[in-house]
């Protein structure tokens, strides 16, 4: 951005005439209040894919950028392109815009123009964090090992500020560009800054309201999203969780067994298995699991910020991919032993 700075400051000293300095003065004044230096945000939650083909000009170019949210103003973009000389340098090539960019980070990008090819990789919610490494080496050629011992690093998890035995759970679910040649370590460090996103100012007053840490929010999100595939769920079954901790139940959370389970070939769970003494074990060890227990994605966590308010501290699965809400165990009972017989008939 500094560049694009001291080329409208030459600009200035080459003008010699009074009123042209006051005019253009007065314009990039203008510029200024209109927030050329501040980040410009747009609606979409992903990163904008935007082509822009050989031969446009800057014209063409600025409706393809305005579309797509990119910058707000027509006028500010082609003005600044003008100004900064860089109207006729401008590259096409497929480009993948993060949220949050000011003017000048966008034309500084497209002077640039695309430097690698880059790789579409779509990573589900409510990942493993094993999962994702063996996803990644196959997309990506990433070497799963590589990935999976950065995860348990413990001095990369403080440089990049994050006080746990484990990454996983702290990386956010996308869909991503990625440069062709990027590392494990590019990989992680774009993972882990979209989820910091997440975690605005709003966000922390909220999770101040709540008592809850940011590892606990995450960790609840974790066992949000592994309980279903239905989003519509997410925030009811958030107030479960939420109505049990504000009564020290236990969360029961069959996941967190799950995940300790993790490598087995099916995800079934046995009566033993409710056994295994670990703190990540809520049916052995009361509140939440001390990390996350997959990564979870945007919705979950807006879920466990968000949950409804209900007077449920129940559920179990419906056998229709849903789950029946209850509010004592005498009707939880009740539907599980519906549950069951469901599974009976169909199985």
């Amino acid at each position: 951005m500094k560049k694009y700075k001291d080329r409208l400051n030459d600009l200035l000293k080459r003008v010699n005439e009074t009123y042209l300095i006051f005019a253009v003065f007065s314009f990039l004044t203008g510029l200024m209040l209109a927030g050329i230096f501040t980040p410009n945000y747009y609606s979409s939650d992903a990163p904008a894919q935007v082509e822009i083909k050989r031969g446009q000009n800057v014209s063409e170019i600025t409706e393809t950028l305005v579309r797509a949210e990119i910058v707000p103003s027509r006028t500010v973009f082609r003005t600044l392109v003008f100004l900064t000389g860089t109207d006729s340098k401008l590259k096409a090539g497929k480009y993948s815009f993060e949220n949050g960019l000011s003017y000048f980070d966008v034309i500084e990008m497209l002077e640039k123009g695309v430097q690698e090819e880059q790789i579409s990789v779509t990573i589900p919610e409510g990942i493993w964090q094993h999962e994702l490494a063996s996803l990644l080496q196959k997309k990506m050629g990433i070497d799963s090992t590589r990935f999976m011992n950065l995860s348990e690093d413990k001095v990369f998890l403080k440089s990049l500020g994050i006080n746990s035995s484990t990454l996983e759970g702290y990386l956010l679910p996308e869909t991503y560009y990625f440069n062709k040649n990027a590392t494990a370590i590019d990989v992680i460090a774009r993972m882990k800054r979209e989820m910091d996103k997440l975690f605005d100012e709003e966000a922390k007053k909220r999770m101040a309201g709540l008592e809850l840490k940011r590892e606990e929010i995450l960790a609840l999100a974790s066992i949000i999203d592994a309980e279903t595939n239905i989003e519509s769920e997410f925030k009811r079954i958030s107030g479960v969780y939420h109505n049990r901790l504000k009564k020290d139940m236990l969360l029961q959370a069959c996941p967190t067994v799950q995940y300790l389970k993790r490598y087995r070939k099916h995800n079934k769970i046995y009566f033993k298995d409710l056994e295994i003494d670990s703190p990540i074990n809520t049916y052995m060890y009361p509140g939440l699991p001390p990390h996350p227990i997959n990564n979870p994605g945007r919705a979950a966590i807006k879920a466990a910020l968000f949950p409804e308010e209900h007077r449920y501290y129940y559920f179990v699965a419906n056998g229709t991919g849903g789950h029946t809400f209850s509010k004592s165990l005498a009707e939880h009972n009740r539907n599980v032993g519906k549950y069951r017989k469901w599974r009976r008939i169909h199985n």
